[in-house]
């Protein structure tokens, strides 16, 4: 029987990392939970053998039961009921299936039913579940509202909604509508009418189109709406709680999918529909969404990472049995080399994806510590730190995981050639699956947007010194000198970009310079690991190698394109 954790060692030695005491220690407040419930860790070995187990339960249930579903769930859909969206018979096993293990909220607190996990064990959740089957993992890694409400809603909506998450309520985040897409701060839900509060039953009530809301039709619902009649921008949008019981929301439709078929993607029209507050008004979009909008990005990491270890598992195997000319593919250099950049590329975007889920995880909980106790001013320069380090990092992992599994699936295809274009193979559904990555929860351009910060502020160049500092095995060094003058050439290359002084020859250039920025970074990561596991010294040969490669022609790029250039490129007919 597949067990979809114990399968890739990988997985277990990110969640054995270093800093994993740490996490641990802030996460369970120095054990004290142990008095009140049977089931809490007695100490940080204890947590540790916790999370390890739940893992396994999770690589079971995605091993035999929703990739065994993965084809029939892609065919058959979600279908509109009677109002309500009903999921695809295979999805309904596997949330049931999850559901009766006790890991829905499972990162909540103890009192309110959860496993009060940490943010890296969850992550590796959404990422075995993601291998089993992209679309549902959308519904499955949507617990994530559930830290929102607990992170900023009062404690009267904690005691009433957080239990509900244990018993299996599902959970929708409902940010975009019709004509702001990405631009969240046009939002209006309404048309011509705002989010209205009423003083006599001190409710507010919501009227309105939200689009291309996944999981729309959950239990509980996040909505974005503007709630200061006199604003256009920011600062009139509001959180709020919606309860489906209420029943004051039309499912308009389930889109029509390229991929993703089994996660429902809806349209839905809010009629009156009551709603509580969560947190302060106009804070929505400030303060709320972004720290979801982060929550999210980093699942769409583990998403990404997921749709790469599918890809590579579906290309390989079919490479080591299809014979050609006598003998297996997988023996062509052509071949063996696709294969072996298929491997880097996911080993590299899970390193990335876990030293970033390490910085939210570590930030958030020492904010968390933060509101029982006062902190010492050390732990507030740490706080400040890691949350720097992950507002950079996040965006920047987005970017990298979602261009890698959509390249993985791409050459996944390629490797099982005719075979792989036909639906008798997943390869064709991983495909379709991970053509979303690099568009929702902001596009791969976005996300451009959101990392040059790293650039411009120096915050990657700042870190990329901090790797620099720490030992390496001395067989390897010869790798770090490559990066070392990697280094030099992207310090270079910003110069030589930000010197023109011209804001359009930056944007333009920004992608180059972000994955340049990536691709050392990436490559100090996987380095470091080797200091740990000899396995990281090939991937960090290649992954190297490759980057400095990857780095040089975007630096000659730059060197031979000028502000005038730029014209040619805006000039569309």
């Amino acid at each position: 029987m597949p067990n979809f954790y114990n399968d890739n060692k990988d997985l277990s030695f990110h969640l054995n990392h270093p800093l994993m005491k740490k996490i641990v220690d802030l996460k369970e407040n120095i054990y004290t939970d142990k008095e009140q419930f049977d089931y809490a860790p007695l100490n940080f070995e204890d947590t540790m053998d916790s999370y390890a187990k739940v893992l396994e339960i999770v690589g079971e249930i995605s091993g035999n039961i929703i990739a065994e579903n993965a084809e029939s769930v892609d065919k058959e859909g979600p279908t509109i009921v009677n109002n309500q969206v009903i999921y695809a018979k295979g999805t309904q096993q596997n949330y049931d299936a999850l559901k009766n293990a006790g890991l829905i909220g499972m990162t909540l607190p103890r009192k309110y039913g959860g496993l009060n996990f940490s943010l890296i064990p969850f992550t590796m959740t959404a990422e075995i579940v993601t291998r089993a089957d992209a679309g549902f993992v959308n519904i499955w890694g949507l617990q994530d509202c559930a830290e929102t409400i607990n992170e900023f809603a009062s404690q009267e909506m904690k005691d009433e909604y957080l239990p509900r998450f244990n018993k299996g309520a599902s959970a929708a985040m409902a940010l975009t509508e019709p004509d702001a897409g990405s631009d969240l701060q046009a939002v209006n839900l309404k048309g011509d009418i705002k989010a209205s509060y009423d003083i006599e039953t001190d409710t507010w009530y919501l009227n309105g189109v939200k689009r291309f809301i996944t999981n729309g039709d959950a239990d509980l619902s996040l909505v974005l709406a503007r709630s200061e009649g006199d604003t256009s921008d920011a600062r009139g949008l509001s959180m709020f709680l919606y309860d489906r019981t209420s029943n004051a929301v039309k499912v308009r439709r389930i889109e029509n999918k390229l991929g993703i078929k089994g996660s429902p993607t809806c349209e839905l029209v809010y009629s009156n529909a009551p709603a509580k507050l969560i947190g302060d008004r106009k804070m929505g979009l400030i303060k709320y969404v972004m720290s979801l909008m982060n929550s999210a990005r980093l699942g769409i990491g583990a998403q990404g990472v997921g749709l790469c270890e599918a890809a590579f598992r579906e290309a390989v195997n079919y490479a080591k049995d299809r014979k050609q000319f006598g003998k297996a593919i997988i023996e062509f250099p052509a071949v063996y080399e696709m294969l072996s950049m298929m491997q880097v590329k996911t080993i590299a975007a899970r390193s990335l994806l876990y030293e970033t889920a390490r910085y939210i995880d570590i930030y958030k909980l020492i904010n968390a510590k933060g509101k029982h106790t006062d902190l010492e001013p050390e732990e507030r320069i740490e706080a400040k730190m890691y949350q720097r380090l992950a507002d950079i990092y996040t965006p920047l992992l987005k970017l990298f995981a979602s261009e890698y599994a959509n390249q993985n699936a791409y050459d996944a295809i390629q490797v099982l050639g005719g075979s792989g274009y036909m639906k008798d193979y997943p390869a064709e559904r991983i495909y379709r699956d991970a053509r979303i990555t690099s568009i929702y929860e902001g596009t791969s351009q976005l996300q451009v947007v959101a990392a040059i910060r790293g650039v411009d502020n120096k915050g990657f160049l700042n870190q990329i010194k901090e790797y620099e500092k720490q030992e390496i095995n001395d067989d390897v060094d010869y790798l770090k000198r490559k990066l070392v003058i990697m280094t030099d050439d992207f310090e270079n290359a910003v110069g030589m970009v930000k010197e023109t002084g011209d804001k359009d020859y930056s944007e333009f250039h920004a992608r180059g310079l972000v994955e340049m920025a990536g691709n050392i970074i990436i490559g100090y990561i996987l380095l470091i690991n080797s200091n740990f596991n000899d396995d990281y010294k090939r991937y960090a040969e290649i992954f190297i190698k490759k980057g400095k490669s990857e780095n040089s022609q975007k630096m000659e790029y730059i060197k031979v394109t000028n502000i005038k250039d730029i014209h040619l490129f805006r000039d569309v007919k």
